[in-house]
């Protein structure tokens, strides 16, 4: 009895259950805004992080030479009527030569990896980066300044970038602290070079 009763019940129950809920909506673990399933996450968004790997090298020189010269001479006559006899001719000859050469030769490298933020996205899509990276070594302060914009898609898999593909770079290098101090002329240097 109780058993024929169960098989009437249960699939009434199951009718009344399946009636009343509501559709059953099912739930992807990707969402658009997660980005390609297949591809790497790269920076897009404000806040998101780059690394920009710094290798900048620069050497510039410069050659200068100069020559010049000039000469000249000037003659003056004897005197006329009572002067004649007084002043006698009178002749002058002049030189002057100028050789110079010069040459100015400047380089630099630095090598280093600073991580910085997208702190702006410009209408085109390109990415405005920013960030400094600050070291402390026996009360030897160093500091690096980076900013610049960058194209989405030189950006790799690892979000890294070259600083040669960072457009209106601006990179700063400081030092500041005992070393960085005595590489900066004293006060009477700084004086006589006013001076002459």
């Amino acid at each position: 009895m109780l058993r024929v009763y169960l098989q009437r019940t249960i699939p009434i129950c199951l009718l009344i259950v399946f009636f009343l809920s509501g559709p059953a909506g099912a739930k992807s673990l990707w969402t658009p805004e997660n980005g390609d399933l297949f591809t790497d996450q790269k920076a897009s968004r404000l806040g998101d992080l780059v690394t920009i790997i710094i290798v900048e090298q620069a050497q510039a020189t410069q050659n200068a030479a100069t020559q010049a010269s000039k000469s000249g001479s000037i003659g003056v006559g004897p005197g006329l009527g009572i002067l004649q006899d007084l002043l006698p001719e009178i002749t002058g000859t002049g030189k002057d030569a100028l050789t110079a050469t010069g040459k100015t030769s400047r380089g630099g490298s630095l090598q280093a990896k600073v991580t910085v933020q997208v702190t702006d996205i410009l209408p085109n899509g390109n990415l405005f980066l920013k960030g400094n990276q600050e070291i402390t070594i026996n009360g030897e302060k160093q500091e690096i300044v980076i900013s610049g914009i960058v194209r989405p898609q030189d950006i790799s898999g690892d979000n890294t970038i070259l600083s040669t593909y960072v457009a209106d770079a601006q990179i700063t290098y400081l030092g500041d602290g005992p070393i960085g101090d005595r590489q900066k002329p004293g006060i009477l240097t700084k004086f006589f070079h006013w001076l002459f």
